[in-house]
């Protein structure tokens, strides 16, 4: 069996044709990509704006064994290598504690795993 893929960046997209079949993507990780580069250019922005008052979401998606326990949680315990949830922590708690004023804040986090049709609280 003979299967072409193409990959093409247009405008604000990255666009794949897999067997017939367009999907856009706005950005692919090179599969040597650090943790740092994931983070900065997929979830940092999203971190502002939750400090701006928003609410933010970040979604790994993918097959079994595909990377995404590890772009998520990273290798705790080794700044290089820690992932997006660790980073996020990080600079949540990073602005907190270096703001001037003495206010009081509520944090809400989830972290939820959905496996075979199976939503897990990982946290719990």
């Amino acid at each position: 069996m003979e299967w072409y893929l193409t990959i093409k960046k247009i405008p604000d997209f990255i666009h794949v044709n897999l067997k017939g079949k367009v999907y856009l993507f706005d950005k692919v990780f090179k599969p040597n990509a650090t943790q740092d580069k994931v983070y900065n250019e997929a979830a940092k922005s999203i971190v502002t704006d939750v400090l701006a008052g928003y609410n933010g979401t970040i979604f790994a998606y993918g097959q079994t064994s595909s990377g995404k326990t590890h772009t998520m949680e990273g290798v705790i315990g080794d700044p290089n290598k820690q992932g997006i949830i660790p980073r996020i922590v990080n600079d949540i708690f990073n602005h907190i504690y270096g703001m001037e004023e003495n206010l009081e804040f509520h944090i809400k986090v989830s972290y939820f795993e959905i496996y075979m049709d199976k939503i897990r609280d990982l946290l719990d």
